[in-house]
């Protein structure tokens, strides 16, 4: 039995047509920086700045939730290697930015799960406008027993210690 989800028709319908896809196969060009066997790391083709990456697991998933925990964690630790190298790598980079966009509400464009990495330099035009308004506690608390419902009991910060 697979620890990965089902696919569901959403899921399968965008593997037809990915760019990430074609890529991983070979079948579109890309400028490949990293590649193990889960992974594969490329030049984005709309950089924010020089050095733009994009780390993207080779099976297809449309969201994260049908990405295997491993590879999730993966797509992280690659993004450090990748982070670590950009600070080396002569680019301009001061900082290093993450980002992943999992839905059409946060922004996601292919529906492919993947992370950015990208180099990060004072007035580099890059921005996050956001509402970044101070929640009350009672606000935070509530929203977090949603979010821990949604949790094994395990992994619950709200969970007994067993002994």
């Amino acid at each position: 039995m697979s620890d990965e989800p089902e696919p569901t028709t959403e899921q399968d319908r965008s593997a037809d047509s990915c760019v990430f896809c074609k890529i991983v196969e070979g079948a579109a060009e890309a400028t490949r920086v990293y590649e193990d066997e889960h992974l594969l790391a490329f030049m984005d083709t709309n950089p924010v700045t020089p050095g733009h990456l994009l780390v993207v697991p080779k099976k297809h998933a449309a969201f994260l939730r049908y990405l295997p925990e491993p590879h999730g964690a993966g797509l992280f630790v690659v993004g450090q290697r990748l982070a670590t190298a950009l600070v080396d790598s002569g680019l301009r980079c001061e900082g290093v930015n993450f980002f992943l966009a999992d839905g059409v509400a946060a922004g996601q464009e292919v529906f492919h799960v993947h992370l950015h990495v990208f180099p990060r330099f004072a007035d580099d035009g890059f921005r996050l406008d956001a509402n970044w308004n101070e929640a009350s506690r009672s606000d935070l608390e509530d929203a977090a027993e949603k979010v821990r419902v949604g949790l094994s009991p395990e992994h619950r910060a709200d969970a007994p210690d067993e002994e």
